[in-house]
């Protein structure tokens, strides 16, 4: 597979997952720019989420339909064309509606970047390309709060999105150079029913999470567009398993290797992502450190990721997944678990750090092997519906892990500090006295709060415990065949 096509899809895929965090340090700034409510301007936030999962879905069917280099190069000028409006912005109201056109391209640009490489990746280096993708994923959540506050910090909000501009320029340059040029596309119908059903369904759902840090789950805000769009999520699940053209094949889950996959990345990504969504934001409330301290204090953590990925990929296509999964998932929330023991005020740096660096190996050890083996038996042919799924799981995890974590930490603030309103900032707000006789109450209402996150990562070894125990076979890969299925019984015994 040529290095080029591969850089061009991880220069693509850093710039929505890096927009998705990169924004949230500048809110209380841009409420003020625009001298609009925080509940206004919050949306900058959830209108990009949405739209990213209402877009997502159709990203397989365009692919078959239009061909991946169409839709790459479609999906990267909507985003760049988003990023330069939202940076002349003149009201918060406008900012809110180019950040939804920037989330209509930014939602194709992964799964189809994805589906480029598991269709170009050689079956016997599937392993170690996969690990090059999981970079974009790593700087995003651990590099967003960084550039975002130097950026607001030293030149203006603005360059938040114009920043995408040029990179976004020469990803287009670059993919229109090397992307592979493809016949013409399927035939196949767009499932127009499925798609009103899952899109609005999954948006519902990710409306009513990213509304819990506000409501809490008994609020009607909540629980009614989380029970809706369950319900729509429900009706496109009936569809999928009896129309002959769903817009996403659920059978993919039946196929042993990628169920087990999925499942273990859910659970691994709703605790993972959800406790380092609350890791900032424990050295800046209990510790005092700034958002470039904090982002600092994790850099090693996503170093260490970074690292053994690579090396994971390495081996991954000769090794067993369970030899691999199964040891990552002990080994992180191994380490989630050693920080969680030591969330004090008075803990030294070094042995937090020491903590994150094991949950950063292990990360790299369960997350991109976990994504191979899901896709590794899949023909070729079903590399866009694979992406596409693998996708969705990953943004429903995130969403849930957060929402699920923030209103814990909500609660457990409000139950030991009564008047704090279950906000972090209290202790920064409170009289150095009361900051003082606070910090223990705080300090243990973080360590529960990532408890739970830590569950939910080693909740991942019981799927990760199906896994199978057999080496990837030498003519084990992705197969060429277009035609070509995998039944559920082709799946190797674990």
């Amino acid at each position: 597979m040529r290095k080029s096509l591969i850089t061009v899809v991880i220069l693509g895929s850093i710039m929505p997952v890096l927009d998705m965090t990169v924004v949230n340090v500048a809110l209380s700034g841009l409420s003020q720019s625009f001298d609009a409510p925080l509940t206004t301007i919050q949306w900058i936030v959830t209108g990009y989420t949405l739209a990213l999962a209402a877009i997502i879905p159709v990203t397989a069917w365009a692919i078959d339909r239009f061909g991946s280099k169409r839709v790459y190069l479609s999906a990267i000028s909507l985003f760049v064309l988003g990023s330069a409006l939202a940076g002349l912005a003149w009201s918060a109201e406008a900012l809110i509606g180019f950040r939804v056109l920037q989330g209509l391209g930014g939602g194709m640009i992964v799964p189809t970047g994805m589906a480029v490489v598991i269709r170009a990746a050689d079956s016997d280096r599937l392993g170690r390309t996969m690990g090059l993708l999981g970079i974009p994923i790593l700087i995003g959540p651990l590099a967003g709060p960084v550039l975002g506050g130097w950026l607001v910090d030293d030149l203006s909000w603005r360059w938040m999105f114009f920043i995408n501009v040029p990179v976004g320029a020469l990803v287009l340059l670059l993919s229109a150079r090397f992307f592979p040029s493809e016949a013409a596309g399927s035939t196949r119908r767009l499932d127009v029913p499925g798609l009103l059903m899952l899109s609005p369904g999954l948006a519902l759902l990710l409306f009513g999470l990213t509304r819990v840090e506000h409501g809490g789950i008994g609020d009607p805000g909540v629980y009614g567009p989380v029970v809706l769009g369950a319900a729509l999520v429900a009706g496109f699940v009936r569809r999928a398993l009896t129309t002959a053209e769903p817009l996403l094949d659920l059978r993919l889950y039946v196929h042993r290797p990628f169920g087990v996959s999925a499942a273990t990345l859910v659970l691994f990504s709703a605790g993972y992502f959800g406790t380092m969504m609350l890791t900032p934001m424990f050295y800046q409330a209990l510790r005092g450190e700034s958002a470039l301290a904090s982002g600092l204090l994790m850099a090693p953590q996503a170093l260490a990721t970074g690292i053994t990925m690579q090396l994971i990929g390495r081996v991954t296509d000769k090794v067993a997944p369970r030899s691999l999964i199964l040891p990552g998932v002990l080994l992180a929330g191994a380490g989630m678990l050693g920080f969680t023991v030591q969330a004090g005020v008075d803990t030294p740096y070094w042995r937090l750090i020491l903590s994150l660096v094991c949950v950063g190996i292990g990360v790299g050890m369960t997350m991109m092997p976990s994504m191979t083996t899901a896709t590794r038996q899949l023909p070729k042919s079903q590399a866009a519906g694979a992406s596409t799924a693998l996708n969705i799981n990953s943004q429903l995890a995130m969403s849930v892990g957060t929402a699920v974590l923030s209103v814990l930490l909500a609660a457990q603030l409000s139950s030991r500090i009564p008047g704090s309103g279950g906000a972090v900032t209290a202790l920064a707000d409170a009289s150095p006295a009361a900051a003082a006789r606070q910090a223990a109450q705080f300090a243990d209402a973080f360590q529960t709060t990532f408890a739970c996150g830590t569950a939910l990562m080693l909740a991942a070894a019981l799927p990760a415990l199906l896994h199978s125990r057999r080496r990837p076979a030498a003519t084990e890969g992705v197969s060429a065949d277009p035609a070509a299925t995998v039944e559920p019984s082709s799946a190797s015994a674990p």
